[in-house]
């Protein structure tokens, strides 16, 4: 059964840093890649970032600049280094990897608060 557990949330002062990540487990397949969304109040979940198996990635104009994606493919575990945090980035997170056996696998989420 694949699992995909997120960490690394919580209250950050505005202008503050925290780094997510997202580890991937339980898998027989490889993963293709693995992305950050996130969902504001009252608002539709976005992209956030993405990274493929390859190393590329996508970032959100919205924070491109701030939020860096990266990985470890050893660990299938990856990465969401967030800086210069304001309070339209307070949002619940969530993790998502994409799976060679054809499915899309997601995490709970978690919840980042950044104070006005």
């Amino acid at each position: 059964q694949v699992q995909v557990v997120e960490s690394g949330g919580g209250l950050v002062e505005p202008g503050g840093s925290r780094r997510l990540s997202c580890a991937v487990s339980g898998s027989d397949f490889s993963i293709n890649a693995m992305g950050w969304y996130r969902q504001a109040p009252k608002k539709q979940r976005e992209l956030v970032a993405s990274i493929t198996s390859g190393g590329s990635t996508n970032v959100a104009d919205s924070v491109k600049g701030r939020f860096t994606i990266s990985r470890d493919s050893d660990k299938n575990t990856v990465y969401l280094q967030m800086i210069s945090l304001k309070p339209e980035d307070t949002a619940v997170y969530s993790c998502k990897a994409t799976v060679a056996d054809g499915y899309d696998y997601w995490g709970q989420g978690i919840q980042v608060i950044v104070p006005s």
